[in-house]
């Protein structure tokens, strides 16, 4: 089949695609930004893009959009009721000491749930509940986390509210096709990936994941801050005496040492994260944070003298009395803090949190850590309050993945927690995580907007809607926790980023790159060109977002399978199931960026675990879609 010709219009959406995915990858920008400055520019050469100001705005109504974040405060309300962080409790009887009970608990409750929730909250939830339970059964947690992401992914492909990519699928589907694909219709075949996938998670996976972070090691020594720590002491006749702690670090000779004061030893009792004005008095015993060049120079210049050669560790920064716990945080992609130093995020003011290393990918900060600029997925070694990690997860700026003095999930227990769980001990249920007395309602509701939208009685957007509605107005959640529930990078990259299929469709540019596919692939059984379809979709899913995968792809796959005379629903489906199979880099997928610092894991990880899977399930699919739905 012949070409079609490249048109003036289509050459210049090709550009924009091009510098869209440049800034995709690279992150310059925000993934939301970059997807509201591309909408801008879609508009700006509309006399070339062919989109009117309603096309290019069209995004933001789009019923795919509006179900999306829906559907992000459904699952909101249902993780606040208790049910999943109750989970862990009854895994944690199950597994035992195990490896692979747990396993294949991991992958056997997070599918699932990912199937109903959304899986972002999901891995949330699951990060510190399985990191906690593997610690205390003596087991690496590298051996389960990254499962657990993948599990999570292909939960999404078992109903059409799995992911926000199989919502914007069926969008598409009704737009180019009139054919909005329905809660459970392509069940059948997700049912079919998921059990082939976590066959190969709990068989071929555990030989190929490597234990980068050893069983129950000291959080000092897994951030190897050791020798960034140490103690000093304040001698009677010593110049700091009476003088607050900010002048105490200003005594130094030169004045470019970076050293921190993190805990003051007064006789028994313990004095943590010090405000500047606090005094020094004679006999304080100071923990100190920074190079051991620059601890030196202070010492020296200060007049202080060793304590102790004794390196400070976990047990020296875990205080119960004094209510001070070391934790391992990850920054989830939402939070507010992305783009800001220690310092700017005012962690120490409002938090009352010092942060004392950060790790990315294979980079460690341990000092000048204040200099640091925060990234989505750092994993941070932090020394704080109970009360203050419970505020930064329920704000959902950090999963708290391990800390000091116990199971992460019991640690960060807030007030509201703790009375529940007294409840459930006067009850006779002491040892499970609380449930809300909302969770019947919360449940209930959930279950009702899939229901009605299995049955076809209401279009999915106005079950979800509706749903939201009941879950505010029966006080399952506020207002402000249905608003804070939204992950609104997600929706301006929705709405930024489909506008740009629909410049490919009016410029002809999905028509060409079609006849490319056909005339390169002329000889390809129809199968074939369905399972390249798919190939090509997850290796694009692994480098940009799989929402702007899903945009480009759906209407070349659907064009495609009409040219050659297939079943363009067939090809569609490729393209929405390959969305969900970016398992090859840490940062394809939101959930991989979740587990990549917690893991531990190297980029190559997810190579090496990632290709084969998705090469099996590349025929997996290809040949489920033509049994059932043929080609």
């Amino acid at each position: 089949m012949a070409v079609p010709p490249l048109s003036t219009g289509a050459m210049v959406v090709f550009a924009l695609v091009f510098v869209a995915l440049v800034l995709f990858v690279t992150e310059a920008l925000p993934t939301d930004v970059t997807a509201v400055a591309l909408l801008v520019t879609l508009y700006v050469l509309r006399d070339w893009t062919n989109l009117s100001l309603a096309e290019t705005l069209s995004g933001f109504a789009s019923p795919a959009t509006i179900t999306v974040v829906a559907m992000y405060i459904l699952s909101e309300g249902v993780q606040r009721t208790g049910v999943v962080d109750r989970l862990g409790s009854h895994v944690a009887a199950f597994t035992g000491k195990s490896e692979k009970r747990l396993l294949g608990a991991t992958v056997g409750l997070t599918g699932p749930t990912a199937g109903v929730i959304n899986n972002t909250p999901v891995v949330a939830v699951f990060i510190p509940m399985i990191s906690g339970i593997a610690e205390r059964a003596g087991l690496s947690r590298s051996t389960f986390l990254l499962p657990l992401s993948y599990a999570a992914m292909l939960g999404g492909t078992l109903t059409l509210v799995g992911t926000s990519t199989n919502i914007l699928a069926s969008d598409l589907s009704r737009t180019l096709l009139d054919h909005p694909i329905g809660m459970f219709e392509f069940t059948p075949l997700g049912i079919v990936v998921f059990l082939v996938g976590a066959a190969y998670l709990m068989t071929v996976a555990p030989h190929l994941v490597p234990e980068r972070v050893p069983a129950a090691v000291d959080l000092t020594e897994r951030f190897e801050v050791q020798n960034y720590l140490a103690r000093v002491g304040v001698p009677e006749g010593s110049d700091l005496v009476g003088r607050p702690i900010d002048e105490t670090l200003a005594a130094d000779v030169d004045g470019d040492t970076d050293v921190r004061v993190v805990q003051i030893r007064r006789g028994e009792d313990v004095v943590p994260v010090p405000s500047p004005e606090r005094t020094v008095e004679a006999g304080d015993v100071l923990v100190l944070h920074g190079h051991a060049d620059d601890v030196d120079s202070f010492v020296a210049a200060a007049g202080l003298r060793r304590r102790s050669r004794v390196r400070v560790d976990e047990d020296d920064l875990h205080h119960p009395d004094a209510e001070r716990v070391l934790a391992e945080l990850v920054l989830t992609g939402g939070s507010e803090f992305v783009g800001e130093t220690p310092a700017e995020a005012r962690l120490q003011e409002w938090y009352d949190t010092t942060v004392l290393a950060v790790r990315r990918g294979d980079e460690l900060y341990r000092a000048n850590v204040d200099d640091v600029r925060f990234e989505a997925g750092d994993v941070l070694l932090v020394q704080t309050t109970p009360d203050a990690l419970g505020r930064l997860r329920e704000g959902g700026d950090a999963i708290v993945s391990d800390a000091s003095g116990g199971d992460p999930t019991e640690v960060v227990e807030t007030a509201a927690e703790r009375e529940a769980s007294t409840a459930d001990e006067e009850t006779g249920r002491e040892g499970l995580p609380p449930l809300s007395p909302k969770t019947p309602l919360a449940l209930g509701i959930v279950a009702g907007v899939i229901g009605v939208a299995a049955l076809g009685l209401l279009p999915i957007v106005v079950a979800a809607l509706g749903g939201v509605v009941l879950m505010v107005a029966t006080g399952c959640l506020t207002t402000s926790e249905a608003y804070d529930a939204v992950s609104w990078r997600v929706f301006f990259l929705l709405a930024g980023v489909l506008p740009l299929g629909l410049a490919m469709r009016e410029t002809g540019g999905a028509e060409f790159l079609a006849g490319l596919l056909v005339s390169g692939a002329e000889f390809l059984p129809a199968v074939a060109l369905l399972a390249l379809f798919y190939l090509l979709t997850g290796l694009l899913a692994n480098v940009i977002t799989p929402v702007a995968s899903v945009v480009l792809m759906i209407p070349v796959a659907v064009d495609t399978a009409q040219r050659v005379g297939a079943e363009a629903f067939s090809f569609l489906l490729a393209v929405m199931f390959a969305s969900s199979a970016a398992f090859m880099t840490p940062i394809g997928y939101q959930t991989n960026l979740m587990v990549y610092g917690p893991g531990g894991y190297t980029f190559s990880d997810f190579l090496r675990v990632g290709a084969p899977l998705q090469l099996l399930l590349t025929a997996v699919t290809a040949l489920g879609i033509a049994a059932i739905w043929g080609v």
